[in-house]
């Protein structure tokens, strides 16, 4: 338990943060799966248009340190690439 007064406002801003990060982090696996369903249906149009909301917010996620910069680009690549590959 926190002893002194800095302690316990840091735990405070730790709560805090981790629940602004969870909703963040919520928000990119909600993004990402409904591209992967569709994608799933072989929806080729609704896949674009959930690929085209999710990319920004996979990246949005890495700059707020949600996701680091590299798995961010790795997901966005990797949902391009079977997007590409539906559309063949």
């Amino acid at each position: 338990m926190a002893n002194t007064s800095s302690a316990k406002k840091a735990t405070r801003k730790i709560a805090r943060r981790t629940a602004i990060n969870k909703n963040r982090r919520s928000r990119v696996r909600t993004f990402v799966r409904k591209v992967e369903e569709a994608l799933a249906a072989g929806d080729k149009a609704a896949a674009e248009a959930a690929f085209q909301v999710a990319q920004p917010e996979l990246m949005r996620a890495a700059t707020k340190g949600v996701l680091h910069r590299n798995t961010a680009s790795r997901k966005v690549s990797r949902l391009a690439q079977r997007l590409k590959t539906l559309s063949a």
